[in-house]
């Protein structure tokens, strides 16, 4: 499985973003998909999680309301619109699958198998 993020940028706070992840070389959908971000000098954490069918999704506190991960099983891809940014969601953002057979979601980066090389999101006040 290979994972390939983009779509970071540089924007100013309050603006919104999108990003994108293409998958290869799996069977998209028996992959629960996450998003991850890691701050300079933080700990990786996680943002949000989508279940195979995109039925189910589970945020980070700090980003609901503001963030919606989503994913198109056709294209093998999976979003994260981010809307509403401030500075402090300034970090690189990584795309990750997990092959699952009953969990819907995960939180937990070390459930997570495959990742994506991380695309860097940058707020500006």
């Amino acid at each position: 499985v290979q994972l390939q993020a983009s779509g970071g940028g540089l924007v100013q706070a309050g603006n919104s973003l999108k990003l994108s992840c293409e998958a290869t070389g799996c069977r998209f959908t028996d992959y629960v998909l996450g998003w991850f971000r890691q701050a300079p000098g933080k700990e990786r954490e996680f943002v949000a999680s989508i279940s195979w069918t995109g039925g189910t999704t589970e945020y980070a506190d700090f980003v609901k309301n503001r963030f919606r991960i989503s994913r198109d099983n056709t294209k093998k891809a999976v979003y994260l619109q981010m809307n509403r940014l401030t500075p402090e969601d300034t970090a690189v953002y990584f795309c990750a699958a997990a092959s699952s057979d009953t969990v819907l979601v995960m939180r937990s980066s070390e459930e997570y198998e495959y990742w994506g090389q991380g695309t860097l999101v940058t707020v500006s006040s």
